[in-house]
């Protein structure tokens, strides 16, 4: 009886070690999924940030405001000069909220250097102020090309991105540090949208040929649009923040895996497609320009 025991204490610990080891894989690769794409998110960020340098502060420099139109129609119009400004402000500050949001994330900075890590998110936080101002300022005094649905998506995307601001630096300053991350989860969720809003379009030409979508931005695609580029970064970054501290299933931690990676490579290959046709043409033009 007591070998008989014995054997079963020793085929549980085989159990228990093989889940141990099951679980660390798992886990492994969801952190290695999880890297893969805040890496492509940034280096595409980064691009797109460039991008927007290059093309609508360049056609300031130069004093062609007005090929602004050449990406968006009406979206420059010299008789609206308050609405310009906002989303020029907009424009300008949304460049720096994708450049600084990765490096606000990264555990290594805010313990090695917390206090580069407070600079850049005062800084983080006011750019996202003057993004979401910008962006409703300009609808609220010209509106937008998509008419109603683009009107209500994007001012709802700007009140959001101006509550989130609000509350990450809020709690950072009464040191609830626990709801301050979750609404800086928030914040860089919204703060990517801009950037995800080209990033679907490029991905969707390539799929359906630019399916549902009109110049006036009017089509059935371009109303599912107005808030597809940010309600479900929003659903993501919510449950990352609810299941942070739960322990999840070897299945579910292995299908978040999947899940991301599949993401990435979406990414990836958007990231390629807008690099070569769009996004690296316009900043190489710049560069070449500027040089010679």
């Amino acid at each position: 009886m007591a070998s008989f025991d014995g054997r079963d204490v020793a085929v549980e610990r085989i159990l228990i070690i093989s889940r141990v080891s099951d679980d660390a894989e798992s886990v492994a690769a969801l952190r290695w999924a999880v890297r893969a794409l805040v890496s492509i998110t940034w280096i595409s960020t980064a691009i797109f940030g460039l991008y927007i340098v290059a093309f609508y502060v360049g056609a300031v420099s130069d004093g062609t405001p007005n090929r602004w139109n050449e990406a968006l129609p009406r979206l420059y119009e010299p008789h609206k000069l308050l609405a310009t400004i906002g989303i020029g402000a907009h424009f300008a500050t949304g460049t720096v909220l994708l450049l600084l949001g990765p490096i606000q994330l990264i555990s290594a900075v805010r313990e090695s250097v917390p206090r580069l890590h407070r600079w850049l998110g005062r800084l983080y936080v006011l750019t996202a102020l003057i993004t979401g101002l910008g962006g409703l300022a300009f609808i609220a005094l010209k509106g937008t090309i998509g008419a109603t649905p683009m009107n209500v998506g994007f001012s709802l995307y700007g009140a959001l991105t101006v509550l989130a601001g609000v509350e990450t630096i809020r709690h950072a300053r009464a040191r609830r540090f626990a709801q301050h991350r979750a609404w800086a989860i928030r914040l860089f969720a919204l703060a990517i949208g801009s950037w995800l809003y080209r990033m679907d379009y490029g991905i969707w030409k390539m799929v359906a040929n630019g399916a549902g979508h009109t110049r006036a931005f009017d089509g059935p695609f371009d109303v599912v649009m107005a808030f597809f580029f940010y309600v479900p970064n929003l659903i993501v970054a919510e449950a990352f923040i609810r299941n942070r501290q739960l322990q999840t299933r070897l299945t579910s931690k292995l299908g978040a895996a999947l899940l991301l990676s599949g993401a990435t490579i979406l990414l990836a290959v958007g990231t390629y497609y807008f690099t070569v046709y769009h996004w690296g043409p316009t900043i190489m033009e710049r560069m070449l320009g500027s040089s010679s």
